[in-house]
């Protein structure tokens, strides 16, 4: 079967859709990509057809003031996020759609996949069933769906359990839905007008997930908040670590067990500035003798790390995940979806710190799940660090519970999942196609 892989041009967007090509592709699929340029050669190295984004929609979002400048000036906030939506991601969708509609023909995908962020999808989805194929999205981040007790997203509220908070919440709700939800749904159907399709009758983010054919939320249920979502929604697990992207380090023998380990990172986006987790880190357990501290660079070079580096500390620009995972007893991260179900897949218990773009909403499920302590800061300090390691190390709760999700990552054989579900839709589609081929042929006879 062919199927058309469509993703967002940011690294945590295409990671998690790289390993379910893997997947289909051992299954013996042909499998086609639709992104940004500037993650071609990912995606030819793991034998796939490219195809770029069209022009206003082929751009690096691993940097998303160069897609939106005026972003560099907007403080953090309501603003931010309105301008982020509306040019980062209902922009585009214009183009998003003339590529997916240009790959579909020339490809001639079976099944369209894609990732949650990637709204180009919508005037298919919008439009009439029998004109696309099924097209099945993926969570990359938290569930993007209307929560019950009326909290916006992006805030990184809890549960409420008290009618007070209930009340505060539907309060910040309508404060957002006058700033942000109002003006970007108004900017997403004038766009969706010029293609035919629209209005939408409900939020930007929830249309993805209740339009889609199928949504593969990456994660477990205990790691999302309880509410009721709509059937289309399956939790599939994190995908498999691509193995070998990343050599041994040099010191990888340093990891030798007698020391425990604490494993700090700020991912591949918010990563430009090593002052806001990685330093602190490195400063708050400098002076741990029984503790080992590994820091990775996402990518950048190790050197723009601050320091003093102490003498506990390893740092590597890329590391293999699948090789110094088994080895961490702390992850401190700023709040990355992806890696941080990669570590509670591992039994990993959490310290995190990090309020942008989907990190503060991860990271109060973190808190929320027990798995971690949740510090609810972009800059934690040394010692607020250093408590937080602490406790995580000494009180069994943590890694309890981050033992008990681990084992209901264990329970989900993620590949089963994507390969059933993508095999229910495209014999859907096949029979679908045979009674609209017999609807013809009946008409034609009946013509005659």
């Amino acid at each position: 079967m062919k199927i058309l892989i469509a993703s967002t041009p940011a690294t945590g967007h295409l990671n998690p859709l790289l390993a379910i090509a893997r997947i289909l592709m051992v299954d013996g699929h042909e499998i086609a990509f639709l992104s940004g340029s500037v993650l071609r050669d990912r995606i030819e190295e793991i034998g796939a057809k490219f195809y770029a984004l069209p022009a206003g929609a082929d751009f690096d979002l691993r940097d998303f003031a160069s897609v939106a400048p005026e972003l560099k000036t907007v403080p953090p906030g309501l603003d931010w996020l309105r301008v982020a939506m509306e040019r980062v991601f209902v922009d585009p969708i214009p183009a998003q759609h003339k590529g997916l509609q240009q790959a579909i023909r020339d490809f001639t995908a079976e099944i369209v996949i894609g990732d949650d962020m990637l709204f180009g999808v919508l005037p298919m989805l919008l439009g009439p069933r029998a004109k696309r194929p099924p097209i099945v999205l993926c969570g990359t981040s938290f569930l993007h769906w209307h929560r019950e007790d009326g909290a916006p997203h992006f805030v990184g509220l809890p549960p409420a359990t008290t009618k007070q908070q209930r009340d505060d919440y539907a309060a910040m709700y309508c404060e957002h839905d006058r700033l942000v939800y109002q003006p970007v749904a108004d900017r997403l159907n004038r766009s969706l007008a010029t293609l035919g399709v629209g209005p939408l009758s409900m939020t930007l983010f929830d249309s993805v997930v209740e339009l889609a054919d199928a949504y593969l939320q990456l994660t477990v249920p205990s790691f999302e908040f309880p509410r009721d979502i709509p059937p289309s929604v399956h939790f599939v697990g994190t995908p498999p670590i691509i193995a070998g992207q990343a050599p041994l380090p040099s010191w990888a023998d340093d990891l030798d067990g007698s020391r425990k380990v604490v494993l700090v990172t700020q991912g591949t986006l918010a990563n430009h500035n090593f002052g806001l987790l990685i330093g602190p880190t490195l400063a708050a357990l400098g002076h741990e003798p029984d503790l080992l501290v590994v820091a990775t660079a996402g990518g950048r070079p190790i050197d723009a790390i601050p320091g003093p580096i102490p003498g506990n500390a390893r740092l590597s620009q890329y590391l293999p995940f699948e090789w110094i995972l088994p080895k961490v007893d702390v992850f401190v991260t700023n709040g990355g979806y992806g890696s941080v179900n990669q570590a509670m897949s591992f039994g990993i218990p959490l310290v995190t710190a990090g309020l942008t773009e989907d990190k503060a909403d991860v990271n109060a499920r973190v808190a929320w799940s027990g798995v971690g302590i949740d510090l609810a800061s972009n800059e934690p300090t040394p010692q607020a660090l250093r408590e937080a390691v602490r406790t995580v190390l000494d009180k069994p709760d943590y890694r309890r519970r981050a033992a008990a999700i681990a084992g209901e990552f264990a329970g989900i054989d993620m590949q089963s999942e994507v390969l059933r579900i993508v095999g229910q839709l495209s014999h859907g589609s096949k029979q679908a196609g045979l009674q609209r081929s017999k609807a013809r042929a009946v008409s034609r006879q009946l013509q005659i």
